[in-house]
C-alpha cells in the first residue's frame, strides 16, 4: 500500500482540500512539503536511523507552522473553531511527519497497516469532524468576503476624504475621466519615436554619454538637457484652491520677486525689441512669458530647433512647480485660464504639441490635446475641440474618436462643428478599409460613412470647393456649376461659418488627398446633388439652422485661430481681432479676468523742462528719465502730457523717416581739366 493511501486511511488530509479554482492553493501544506520531499529523496542514500531523526524535525517543523497553513483560519468566527484540534489529531501528529519520509522498510509498513486497523475503527468521528470543518470553512470564506467589503469601504471613505477620487457619478465625471485619461508613457516622443523607427535610430549615440550626464528632476513632459541653464526656482509654485466632488481646483502663483521680472518682461515688450527679452533671460533663464515671447521670434526667424527649446525649457519649470496633488493622468485637475498666471501652461502647452505634431509625433500630441483638454473641459479656453479630431486621425486612434463624440455629442453638440461631422465620416471610411473587419461589417460601416459624409456635405456646403482647391483637384463641371456648391453659396456664408470651414480645411486637406477617399468623396458628392435636387427636406433644414446659429464666433475660437497660424483661417478673424494687438504670450486675454496682482503705473515725463535728446531717448527706451526725481506734478496731468509727448514723438518720427526716404544724392558735376592725367583715376 503506498504512503499516500496511508495517510488518507489514517485522516491526514485536514487543511489539504482543494480551492475551487483548478488546483492551485496559496500555500503548501506540511504534508505536501513531505511529498515533495519523497519525490526528490534517493532510497539508495537513505537509512532507517536517518529516517526517523529528520521525520521528528519535519513533525516539530510543521508544528510550529501548523497554524498558517491555511489561509482562511486567519479571518474566521470569534470562536475560532477551525483553530481547535481533538486529542486523537494531537496524537496522529508524530506519524504524519514519520510517513512522510520515502525509506520505509517492511517492519515500519506493517506497524502502519495495524494502526490502520485501529483508525478505522473510528470513522463515524471523522465523518462528524469533516461536517465540521466545511461549516467552519464557509464561515471563514464569508468572513473573508466581509472582510473584503470592509476594506473597500474604508478605501472609499479615504478617497473622499482626501479628494482624490477620480470618478464623478452625480456629475458624469466617469465619462470625462475616460475620455480625458492621458497615459504617461505617451508623453514621451521618443516612445513613439522609438515604434516608428526603432531605439537605434532614435538615440543613436547618446547612450554612452549618459555616463557623463548631470543630475536633473526626473519629469514627465520633458527631459532637461545638459546645455540648459542651472536650474533655480523662478518663483513660481502651485497651490491647491479647493476640492469639490473629486475634482480638484490648482491655481499657479508669482512671488514678489517674480512679479518685478514680469514687470521688467512687460517694459521689454513694449520696448519692441527682442534684445531686451534676451537680456531678462540671461538673468532670469526660467522666466516663463519671456521664453514665451522669444520661442515666437525664433519661430518667426525659421529657427525652429530654438523655439521648440524654449518651450520645453518653460514646461520644464512649470513641472518643477507642481503640488504634489495635482495629476497630469487623471483628468480630475483644474487650472483656471481666467487667472493670467496660469494661462503661460496652457500656451506653453498647446504650443508643445503643435510643435510635436509638426515632429512627426501624433500620437504624442494627442496626449497633451486631451491633458489640455482636461485643465478646463468646461469652457476650453483654447478650443482643443477643434483640433482632436485631426490629431485622432493622424495618430490613427478610430475608436477613440468615435467614443468620444458619442459621449460628448449630447451636452456638446459636435455634430454642429464642421471639424467633427467631417472627420467622424473619414473615421468610418478608414475603419471600412482595415483588412482585420469582416465582410459585414466592412459593409455597415461603409454604409454609415456614406451617410454622415452626405449629411456634412449638405450641413456644411461650403467646405467642398476649398477642399479641392487645397487638395489641386478640378472639379465637375456639374459640382461647380450647381448653385448649391457654387461660388454664390461660398460669399453668402456667415463669418463665423466660414472662419470654422476655413480653420478645418487649411489643417486636413493632407487627409483628403488620398485617392480611395478622394473617390469616395466624389460618389458622396453626386448623391448629395441628387438630394439637392429631388427637394430632401433636410437641405432646407440644415439652411434654416445655418442661419441661426453661426452669427458670431465666440472669443476662444479666435484665440485658437491666431494660435494655429493657419492663413486660410486669420484672413476670415473680424475686424475687432484683427486691428487690436495680439500678444504671443497672452492673445487676447479673457475680458473678465482675474488678476492677482496689477502692475504699477510708469511714472511718464512731462514736456517742459525736457530737452530734445531727452525726448529721442525716450521713443527709444520707455523707462528712461534724464533728471531721475519725482515729479511734482499732478497725476492726470502727467498722464495726459506723457500721452501727448509720445504723439508728437511718433510723428516727429515718421517725419524724419520720409524725410530720410526722399533723400538723393547727386554727384558732383566734374570740370574739365587738360592738364588732368586720364589714368590717375580708374
Amino acid at each position: 500500500m503506498s504512503t499516500r493511501a496511508l495517510r488518507r486511511l489514517k485522516g491526514k488530509q485536514r487543511g489539504q482540500e482543494a480551492l475551487d479554482l483548478g488546483e492551485l492553493t496559496l500555500g503548501e501544506s506540511p504534508e505536501e512539503q513531505a511529498e515533495a520531499e519523497e519525490e526528490h529523496f534517493n532510497p539508495a542514500d537513505a537509512s532507517p536511523s536517518s529516517d526517523n531523526t529528520g521525520s521528528t524535525r519535519k513533525g516539530k517543523k510543521n508544528k510550529a507552522q501548523k497554524n498558517f497553513t491555511n489561509i482562511y483560519e486567519l479571518i474566521g468566527d470569534p470562536d475560532h473553531e477551525g483553530e481547535k484540534i481533538s486529542a486523537d489529531e494531537e496524537a496522529d501528529k508524530p506519524d504524519k511527519n514519520v510517513t512522510g519520509g520515502t525509506g520505509i522498510n517492511d517492519k515500519q509498513t506493517e506497524n502502519q497497516v495495524q494502526r490502520c486497523d485501529g483508525v478505522t475503527s473510528k470513522s463515524a468521528d471523522r465523518v462528524k469532524k469533516k461536517k465540521k470543518k466545511k461549516k467552519t470553512k464557509v464561515a471563514s470564506k464569508d468572513g473573508e468576503e466581509a472582510s473584503s467589503d470592509n476594506i473597500d469601504l474604508l478605501l472609499e471613505n479615504l478617497e473622499q476624504s482626501n479628494g482624490v477620487s477620480l470618478q464623478n457619478e452625480d456629475c458624469g465625471g466617469s465619462d470625462r475621466r475616460s475620455m480625458l485619461h492621458v497615459e504617461h508613457r505617451n508623453l514621451n516622443p521618443e516612445t513613439e519615436l522609438k515604434r516608428y523607427f526603432g531605439a537605434r535610430a532614435v538615440l543613436g549615440d547618446l547612450r554612452p554619454r549618459q555616463r557623463n550626464r548631470h543630475f536633473h528632476r526626473s519629469t514627465w513632459m520633458t527631459s532637461p538637457k545638459d546645455s540648459w541653464p542651472r536650474f533655480t526656482r523662478p518663483g513660481i509654485s502651485m497651490t491647491l484652491l479647493e476640492t469639490k466632488d473629486g475634482i480638484q481646483y490648482f491655481t499657479f502663483e508669482h512671488s514678489r520677486d517674480y512679479q518685478h521680472v514680469q514687470f521688467k518682461f512687460l517694459d521689454a515688450v513694449e520696448s519692441m525689441d527682442p534684445n531686451n527679452i534676451v537680456a531678462l533671460l540671461q538673468l532670469n533663464p526660467y522666466h516663463i512669458d519671456s521664453l514665451l515671447q522669444l520661442s515666437d521670434v525664433c519661430r518667426i526667424q525659421e529657427d525652429q530647433e530654438m523655439a521648440r527649446d524654449l518651450i520645453e525649457r518653460a514646461l520644464f519649470s512649470f513641472e518643477c512647480a507642481f503640488h504634489p496633488l495635482f495629476s497630469l493622468t487623471s483628468g480630475s485637475s483644474r487650472l483656471d485660464y481666467l487667472r493670467p498666471e496660469n494661462r503661460a501652461f496652457f500656451l506653453a502647452l498647446y504650443k508643445h504639441m503643435m510643435f510635436l505634431e509638426k515632429r512627426g509625433c501624433p500620437r504624442t500630441a494627442l496626449e497633451y490635446c486631451k491633458f489640455i483638454l482636461s485643465l478646463d473641459p468646461d469652457s476650453d479656453p483654447l478650443c482643443m475641440l477643434l483640433v482632436i479630431d485631426f490629431l485622432a486621425l493622424r495618430s490613427r486612434e478610430y475608436k477613440y474618436l468615435l467614443q468620444i463624440y458619442q459621449e460628448w455629442e449630447e451636452h456638446r453638440n459636435l455634430s454642429q462643428l464642421p471639424n467633427f461631422a467631417f472627420s467622424t465620416a473619414l473615421c468610418h471610411f478608414h475603419l471600412s478599409q482595415q483588412e482585420d473587419v469582416d465582410a459585414d461589417e466592412r459593409a455597415k460601416l461603409r454604409e454609415e460613412a456614406n451617410q454622415i459624409l452626405q449629411n456634412a456635405l449638405i450641413m456644411f456646403p461650403g467646405v467642398l470647393m476649398p477642399l479641392l482647391d487645397l487638395c489641386t483637384v478640378q472639379a465637375d463641371t456639374a459640382v461647380t456649376s450647381h448653385s448649391f456648391f457654387g461660388i454664390k453659396n461660398q460669399i453668402g456664408q456667415l463669418p463665423a461659418l466660414a472662419e470654422l470651414t476655413a480653420l478645418y480645411v487649411g489643417r486636413t486637406y493632407n487627409l483628403w488627398r488620398e485617392a480611395p477617399v478622394m473617390l469616395w468623396l466624389e460618389e458622396s458628392v453626386k448623391e448629395v446633388l441628387r438630394r439637392v435636387d429631388a427637394k430632401d427636406p433636410l437641405v432646407e433644414d440644415c439652411q434654416n439652422k445655418r442661419k441661426q446659429r453661426y452669427q458670431s464666433a465666440p472669443r476662444n475660437i479666435h484665440r485658437h485661430v491666431l494660435l494655429s497660424e493657419i492663413k486660410e483661417a486669420t484672413s476670415s478673424l473680424p475686424l475687432e481681432v484683427t486691428t487690436q494687438p495680439v500678444m504671443g504670450f497672452d492673445p487676447l486675454p479673457p475680458l473678465d479676468s482675474v488678476a492677482s496682482y496689477a502692475r504699477p503705473e510708469r511714472q511718464n515725463a512731462g514736456a517742459s523742462n525736457e530737452s530734445t535728446l531727452s525726448l529721442f531717448f525716450r521713443s527709444l527706451l520707455p523707462n528712461f528719465n534724464l533728471q531721475g526725481g519725482p515729479r511734482l506734478e499732478d497725476e492726470m496731468e502727467v498722464a495726459r502730457a506723457g500721452q501727448e509727448l509720445n504723439q508728437e514723438v511718433n510723428r516727429l518720427m515718421v517725419a524724419m523717416r520720409d524725410m530720410l526716404a526722399n533723400i538723393r544724392f547727386q554727384e558732383p558735376p566734374r570740370e574739365d581739366n587738360p592738364y588732368r592725367d586720364e589714368e590717375e583715376w580708374d
